[in-house]
């Protein structure tokens, strides 16, 4: 495939706002881009749950982007790492994965960005990658060889350790074998470029280190931001279950995207659509909820097609502006008379019993249309509603 090293096109991915910093230095990264040279570029992440969002989609994004200038991409798993635990962003030791777990979570992982990465292209699809297959072969011998290469006071300067120790948190010994693992990982990919976030530069330039000193090679460490909201400094997140996520089907991903705060149409238009930076301005000027609108059609389009997404807007405007139900809203058939809470749960609106009292006590439960303020019995066909987007019919079994 033919190396692409038009210096529009690159400053173009490197400017938007996306990466956020390149080491050792971003000028030498574009002069590298320019030589024509192929690279190997890789991105990798432990797959600790077999959900996505929107912040994990722009990196895939991102590197897309990079195989269509022509380079080798590959997408790790970290499914061995993710057995160990990445203390990264942590204020306590991540719980420990199994195998069968992480198979699982990969298998979701790969389903997800399928939309995003041509894994179909011919002639430079896209490779992936398992740290299991090198980092399972290494004995003790191997592990204190790798971690002759650092001090602990390196170790205890990671902004993570440095908090739980001065918060006297416990930090445990297998928390600092990662950032060897992670480090590994560039040695024996012997890549020419790693790609990370803001929250894994530590390990990437553990790499780097490692790289350096067992194979004589640089590598460029191309790092990305974590989408945060500007306001609150909040992540999306996976364990949070706060996002926009990509298992979400088209209707409910749109929604998603005009639920976001408006602080948030910024960070959206840049990492997660491709409209012109251009157009930025002219965007804005449309205020908060049609930009927001604009964005949720270029997102769903994606993922989804353009149809898809066009149907996604309708339904959108139909529902929330001209006030009209959902066309798909699914229908229960319950053993009526009922706590609506027990309801809610059956209907899928909620996850729990004690989540739907919560939303209930919140004031965001609503039968045929009227608030709800307590746990009331349901004894009839009703329509229920949980916040703005979520409906189920439910019918009397009988």
């Amino acid at each position: 495939m033919k190396i692409i090293i038009d210096k529009k096109r690159i400053d173009e991915i490197l400017d938007r706002g996306v990466v956020v910093d390149v080491l050792p230095t971003k000028e030498e990264f574009v002069k590298k881009l320019q030589s024509g040279e192929r690279l190997k570029i890789y991105f990798g992440a432990d797959p600790t749950s077999n959900s996505l969002h929107l912040s994990h989609a722009k990196n895939y994004m991102l590197l897309e982007e990079l195989r269509q200038l022509g380079h080798e991409i590959t997408i790790l798993f970290g499914d061995f790492t993710a057995q160990i635990g990445d203390p990264s962003g942590k204020n306590t030791a991540r719980p420990l994965l199994s195998e069968a777990d992480i198979k699982n979570n990969v298998k979701g992982w790969l389903s997800l960005i399928q939309p995003i990465m041509d894994f179909k292209n011919k002639q430079n699809p896209p490779k992936i990658a398992y740290n299991s297959k090198w980092l399972s072969k290494l004995n003790l011998k191997d592990v204190i060889k790798l971690a002759a290469n650092f001090t602990v006071q390196q170790m205890i300067e990671r902004d993570m350790f440095e908090k739980r120790w001065n918060s006297n948190v416990p930090i445990y010994l297998h928390e600092f074998i990662y950032p060897l693992m992670q480090g590994y990982d560039s040695v024996a990919l012997n890549t020419d470029v790693e790609m990370c976030g803001t929250d894994q530069t530590f390990n990437a330039l553990a790499g780097r280190t490692l790289l350096k000193r067992l194979k004589n090679k640089d590598k460029f460490v191309l790092i990305v931001n974590l989408m945060a909201n500007p306001k609150t400094g909040a992540l999306m997140s996976k364990s949070q279950g706060t996002g926009v996520f990509l298992s979400s089907p088209p209707n409910e991903m749109y929604g998603a995207v005009m639920a976001q705060p408006d602080e948030m149409i910024d960070p959206l238009f840049i990492n997660c659509t491709r409209i012109p930076l251009s157009e930025k301005t002219g965007l804005m000027a449309l205020g908060p909820r049609e930009a927001k609108g604009k964005i949720a059609f270029e997102i769903v389009k994606k993922f989804y097609g353009e149809k898809k997404a066009a149907a996604a807007q309708e339904a959108f405007i139909n529902q929330f502006r001209k006030k009209q139900l959902p066309d798909d809203i699914k229908e229960y058939s319950v053993a009526l008379p009922m706590a609506s809470a027990n309801v809610i749960t059956i209907a899928e609106l909620a996850a729990s019993i004690s989540e739907a009292r919560r939303l209930i006590s919140q004031g965001g439960v609503k039968i045929d249309g009227r608030v709800i303020n307590d746990n009331q019995i349901i004894d009839k066909d009703v329509l229920l509603q949980v916040g703005k987007r979520k409906f189920a019919k439910i019918k009397l079994k009988k």
